[in-house]
């Protein structure tokens, strides 16, 4: 999974992280990490595992995050940053309709691509986000504020439906997220997933229904 801006410095990786290379190893830790919190969760998870799992000796893991919640939260906002730079990308130049279309179609994406991402996201928020909770208050707060704002301008002068801002998020969230943290009972159901490209266009033309009133 390729890097993206953060948002904020928090459980960033050391200095040694800067480097070209080092850069490499802390993507290797991040998807090592991922794959090994994804099924054993926090408490379970061993420094040890990861570093196996990343090719790397644990001294050398630990070079790069001091400790496992240090990698656990850096795992984490590598998720939270992945889905929120598009959401960042609206301003007052962007066009609405297109912009939303866009950041719907990003967040599908990132369902059918990062599902362990996304679940891993999903159970640190239900267990009451202990760890991500500080990110959350600060950084997710001020930027949903202010892109309610420009959804708020955008529906006044007609150019979205009205809807409560904050709750049309809301609702992007939970209908593109559903495809990855309940893929089991959708292809259960459907007997298929985001990876057949028709049931994804499919998916992408009824989310933008709901969210804009049109395809």
């Amino acid at each position: 999974m390729p890097a993206t801006n953060r948002l904020a410095a928090l459980a960033s990786p050391s200095q040694a992280g800067k480097t070209r290379g080092g850069e490499a190893n802390v993507e290797r830790i991040l998807d090592a990490a991922l794959a090994v919190f994804a099924v054993d969760g926090f408490a379970g998870a061993r420094i040890d595992a990861i570093a196996e799992r990343a090719g790397l000796s644990k001294p050398n893991l630990l070079y790069y995050f001091r400790t496992k919640a240090d990698l656990y939260l850096a795992v984490l906002r590598r998720t939270l940053d992945m889905w929120l730079v598009p959401l960042a990308e609206m301003d007052t130049q962007s066009d609405p309709v297109a912009a939303l279309t866009g950041y719907v179609t990003r967040k599908l994406e990132y369902a059918r691509d990062y599902p362990e991402a996304s679940r891993l996201f999903a159970m640190e928020v239900m267990r009451g986000a202990p760890i991500l909770n500080a990110v959350l208050e600060n950084d997710l707060k001020r930027l949903v504020a202010s892109r309610s704002a420009l959804l708020t301008r955008w529906m006044e002068a007609g150019h979205l439906p009205r809807r409560d801002p904050v709750h049309l998020l809301f609702m992007i969230w939970a209908t593109t997220q559903h495809y990855a943290d309940f893929s089991t009972q959708v292809q259960a159901l459907t007997g298929r997933t985001l990876e057949d490209p028709a049931f994804f266009a499919e998916a992408r033309r009824t989310v933008l229904l709901a969210v804009l009133g049109r395809a």
